[in-house]
């Protein structure tokens, strides 16, 4: 099987309730970065590696994500449109992301990250797909995560990374004078589950299709018990946009020119 037919999956469903000052009016993959929504980054990152067969799990005001797709040739492009007769629409200039085959999939309002997944196996049709979160962003280097998970033959892989930590870091001398004062400092000590996945179709049968069926708490324990769930370590950049403080120092890196994850 051709990696590069692999699909990748995006968790898009959730209501995102502890970054309420955006989430009240639109679901968090649309919340910008740039001028351009979260999810539209994600995508961006997989498409540079090749992976452009997208299945989004939708929920919570999934039809803005709908129609933010529908739109995008005309969003994104100078057109003209010819009104009476055909009234064709004439784009001049397609744009970059023209090779996209997206997907788009109700997998239920109030479903947990489990249902949701569960829900979209009938449009996987290869052994092999990956799965992330639409909340997230990474330099992660795709292709080296697949080849890791190709290596180690388990069910599935997880990007583990290191968290920024939300409070600044001190270093002390013995007298009490700080030495070194870090705002963004990186927790070395522990390990998060950053999301970027890789799977095979076996996980379906970790996942169940009832609503509070929550991925990260019985599919992937099981998975881990049954020795079957290995970590690709990342050491580079990964951020996640989980509050507004996280959108505007996610925002300001973009404007800056010095966002790691643009890959492209």
């Amino acid at each position: 099987m051709d990696a590069k037919n692999a699909k990748v999956v995006i968790l898009c469903g959730g209501r995102g309730v502890r970054f309420h000052e955006e989430t009240t009016n639109r679901p968090k993959p649309l919340v910008e970065i740039g001028g351009r929504p979260i999810l539209w980054h994600i995508m961006k990152i997989y498409s540079y590696y090749g992976y452009q067969d997208f299945v989004l799990c939708l929920g919570y005001k999934g039809d803005m994500i709908k129609d933010y797709f529908l739109n995008y040739p005309t969003l994104s492009s100078d057109f003209t449109v010819n009104l009476g007769g055909e009234n064709k629409t004439v784009i001049h200039n397609p744009c970059p992301e023209n090779g996209w085959k997206i997907t788009m999939v109700e997998t239920g309002l109030e479903a947990m990250t489990g249902a949701r997944i569960k829900r979209i196996e009938k449009y996987i049709d290869t052994d092999l797909f990956m799965l992330t979160y639409g909340d997230a962003v990474s330099d992660v280097n795709i292709g080296e995560l697949i080849g890791f998970h190709r290596n180690h033959k388990k069910i599935g892989t997880v990007t583990a990374v290191h968290p920024l930590s939300r409070f600044g870091e001190l270093r002390l001398q013995k007298d009490g004078t700080v030495e070194e004062f870090k705002e963004k400092a990186v927790i070395r000590n522990d390990y998060i589950n950053g999301g970027f996945f890789v799977f095979n179709r076996k996980l379906f049968d970790y996942v169940e299709d009832e609503d509070s069926c929550i991925f990260e708490r019985k599919p992937l324990e099981k998975l881990s018990k049954d020795r079957q769930l290995t970590a690709y370590v990342h050491k580079g950049y990964w951020q996640c946009m989980d509050t507004y403080r996280d959108w505007q120092m996610l925002d300001e890196e973009w404007i800056k020119g010095k966002a790691p994850w643009k890959v492209w």
